[in-house]
């Protein structure tokens, strides 16, 4: 699936704006015109662009920083862009190496952490591994060098994609234990993360789950299968937290989301408005409404 380093991580900065006034909401999320209950296209030929593949992507909890994964020149990098006044930087890559990926980014609950999936080695420098979930921690005005999230997490097979609880259980799908990916959590417990738990049956089933994006309070989980009744190569499915804490038996998400495509890399903004999602190699956004009309069902 799924740094352009000048010796590694260590030496990557970016500016990061201390927002003490209010920011205007017109020019947060890049400006763009806020979505309906009709998905589009995030940000065309800013963002999502011809020719490019675009995959995960988030907004930090003003959404005045914005972080997404594409595929460049046959290899994934994660790029980043910020508000700075009533103006939107152009994008630019952050995370690159010519020889590993880098892929499916994620902030942490407070924002310290930028979460992503790479093949790097252990070492730094040796070939390519399996994908194993990574992070940086901001230092001022930038970056740490990349540090593994452990044996908690990772595995000797592939673990993708990342989303958190506001508490700081990680969401991730991992093909550890089968040939096919299943979705796990972890809690994290004075800083160091558990033991990872795979979801029951009303999420994971003998098909591929990946890529999933947990609501903040746990309210529902959204993400990408592949499964007889889907509508294409990959949908999203949505599933709801009963008051009993189990999960309800996931369903799809529906022709308004899925189509004959690949649907994939499901994100919803911090202030709950807008639902954001990989469709056809481009990023697209809608109304969260579209999760509330999902609830009755």
């Amino acid at each position: 699936m799924r740094l352009f380093l000048c010796c590694f991580l260590c030496s990557l900065c970016i500016p990061f704006m201390a927002y003490a006034q209010q920011v205007n909401p017109a020019f947060t999320y890049l400006g763009q015109k806020p979505p309906t209950v009709q998905p589009k296209i995030f940000a065309p030929e800013i963002i999502s662009k011809k020719g490019e593949y675009e995959f995960g992507s988030v907004f930090n909890k003003d959404a005045t920083q914005f972080f997404y994964g594409v595929q460049l020149g046959g290899r994934t990098v994660i790029c980043y862009s910020e508000l700075k006044g009533n103006t939107w930087t152009t994008p630019i890559t952050i995370l690159s190496n010519p020889k590993y990926g880098f892929n499916d980014p994620f902030l942490s609950p407070d924002e310290q952490r930028l979460y992503f999936i790479s093949q790097k080695a252990l070492d730094g420098s040796g070939a390519k591994e399996d994908h194993d979930i990574w992070y940086v921690e901001r230092q001022g005005n930038s970056w740490s060098e990349p540090i593994n999230a452990g044996p908690n997490i990772n595995s000797p097979s592939e673990e993708y994609y990342i989303s958190f609880t506001k508490e700081g259980t990680m969401y991730f799908s991992s093909n550890k234990n089968q040939n096919h990916f299943d979705i796990y959590t972890s809690e994290s417990k004075n800083g160091e993360f558990q033991e990872a738990i795979k979801l029951g049956p009303s999420i994971n089933t003998t098909s591929y789950e990946a890529d999933v994006f947990v609501d903040p309070n746990e309210k529902y989980v959204i993400f990408c299968a592949t499964r007889s009744e889907g509508l294409g190569r990959g949908d999203l499915y949505i599933s709801f937290k009963n008051p009993d804490g189990s999960w309800t038996k996931s369903i799809n998400m529906g022709t308004t989301i899925n189509t004959e495509g690949h649907e994939l890399c499901p994100f919803v903004s911090k202030d709950g408005k807008y639902f954001f999602y990989t469709s056809n190699q481009d990023i697209y956004w809608v109304s969260t409404e579209v999760i509330e009309e999902l609830r009755g069902k």
